[in-house]
């Protein structure tokens, strides 16, 4: 049996924060760069080495939104490996967060755009399989969790 390669020789453990606001509202970003370029996902980031995870997501969140945030627990954990050339295996945590404010104001060398978004619009963005996911469970209403935890897309 053949070894699958990856471009990095570890796992990347990343956090990203869903920020709803009072009015229901999700946070999405479009990213301008890889992984996701052009997708609208939560922001967030990875885990520098040493760092306590939710100081990651505290951190990732002011320097990709300038926000501060208030995070209320874990959603859940996916796990997502790119294809192609790229050949990397993430771990994600998801956290719901409330925003202590919500004038956004964005890292225009990571974030193209951002959106808050009603949970009915949802389904209008170009989300990866893991937000998608995610999207799903905080907004069961939709029909976003219809895919598998697990997803390699």
């Amino acid at each position: 049996m053949t070894k699958k390669r990856f471009k990095k020789e570890h796992i990347v453990t990343s956090v990203v924060a869903v920020i709803v606001d009072g009015d229901g509202r999700v946070l999405l970003t479009r990213r301008s760069i890889p992984p996701f370029l052009d997708l609208w996902v939560m922001p967030g980031g990875k885990i520098d080495l040493g760092e306590p995870i939710l100081e990651a997501l505290k951190r990732e969140v002011h320097e990709e939104v300038g926000l501060e945030v208030e995070i209320e627990g874990l959603i859940d954990v996916f796990e997502h490996l790119t294809p192609g050339d790229d050949n990397c295996h993430f771990v994600i945590l998801y956290y719901r967060c409330r925003p202590l404010y919500c004038d956004v104001v964005h890292n225009e060398n990571e974030v193209a755009e951002v959106a808050w978004v009603p949970c009915s619009k949802l389904p209008d963005y170009d989300l990866p399989a893991g937000a998608r996911y995610i999207l799903g469970k905080v907004f069961p209403e939709t029909s976003l969790g219809e895919i598998t935890k697990n997803a390699d897309a």
